[in-house]
């Protein structure tokens, strides 16, 4: 069995994603990697660091148990990740340590350049996976 990772966090280009994810899971017989990055966007030490992380580690837990639910009525064998980087680079390390046929996330309608300039997700990806990325319109 394979897996397939999946960015996740519960927006509509995400939903869009999940769908897809769950049609190529089903189709390979792959497992479904549901995956959320819960780095904080400034690294640093404290309290104040703390309470954002843990923020932010909540906020993947409810926006991720949406997906798992999901999988699970679709028949699709799934497990949710939580990963202390940011997106791109939590993608990146679990579609390794999963050996994933293909890394899936949702595109949020940006242009070519907007997503340059900003450093979109799927922009990020296709330049530092390895793995196939599926970019899907939001």
């Amino acid at each position: 069995m394979g897996a397939i990772v999946l960015g996740y966090d519960d927006s509509p280009g995400a939903r869009n994603a999940l769908a897809t994810a769950l049609d190529l899971a089903n189709r390979f017989g792959d497992k479904l990697v549901v995956a959320f990055g819960v780095a904080p966007p400034v690294s640093s030490v404290g309290e104040e660091w703390s309470a954002h992380k843990a923020a932010v580690e909540e906020i993947g837990r409810r926006a991720t148990a949406t997906a798992l639910e999901q999988a699970r009525e679709a028949g699709v064998e799934a497990e949710v990740a939580l990963v202390p980087e940011r997106p791109s680079a939590a993608l990146v390390t679990l579609a390794e340590e999963n050996d994933a046929r293909f890394i899936v996330v949702g595109s949020y309608g940006e242009g070519p350049i907007k997503g340059a300039i900003l450093g979109s997700t799927p922009h990020k990806l296709l330049h530092m996976s390895e793995r196939p990325v599926v970019v899907v319109p939001g």
